[in-house]
């Protein structure tokens, strides 16, 4: 992805409607958590390639189970965070750990399809997602699923604020 936030669209979108599997915020956290290799790689300035072994599916699982772990560990942080967002919010340890890896791996394949350098099935040096999509079409998918997104999430508020009302 040319920037991070393209991200949150597909990721938001799954995390909300699966949220009854998927912690949501874990999810789409773990799509910005993966990007701090690169800011680092362009940080310390070390050259190309800049997506390097976090954004591969075998490294990126240790990457999201650790950012997992960090959530789980700032939990209170996270249901108020869904608290204020007027999103409910039931987890658990293993449904956080996990989110964390799904997490990371959606962000792997898009970046796999996106970007050139991304060895999402390292040590294959080959690349067999990158250009499956034009760059046009990615952005686009991640734009039209932000916007989905976006009316779902006005929708569950208009609903519950009918159901409040009429009660």
């Amino acid at each position: 992805m040319p920037v991070t936030p393209y991200h949150f669209g597909p990721s938001g979108l799954l995390g909300y409607i699966f949220r009854k599997w998927i912690d949501l915020p874990v999810f789409v956290l773990a799509n910005v958590v993966i990007d701090v290799e690169v800011l680092l790689v362009n940080m310390i300035n070390t050259g190309r390639p800049i997506h390097r072994l976090s954004h591969t599916f075998l490294f990126g699982t240790v990457v999201g189970a650790a950012w997992g772990l960090v959530a789980y560990l700032g939990l209170p942080g996270l249901k108020w965070l869904m608290k204020v967002a007027k999103i409910p919010y039931q987890t658990n340890g293993l449904k956080i750990i996990l989110s964390g890896i799904l997490g990371v791996w959606f962000h792997v394949l898009i970046d796999g399809i996106y970007h050139y350098d991304v060895k999402p099935f390292w040590p294959m040096r080959k690349n067999p997602l990158f250009n499956l999509l034009s760059h046009s079409q990615v952005k686009w998918i991640c734009v039209i699923c932000f916007v989905i997104l976006a009316v779902l999430y006005i929708l569950s508020l208009r609903t519950k604020n009918r159901r409040k009302t009429t009660s």
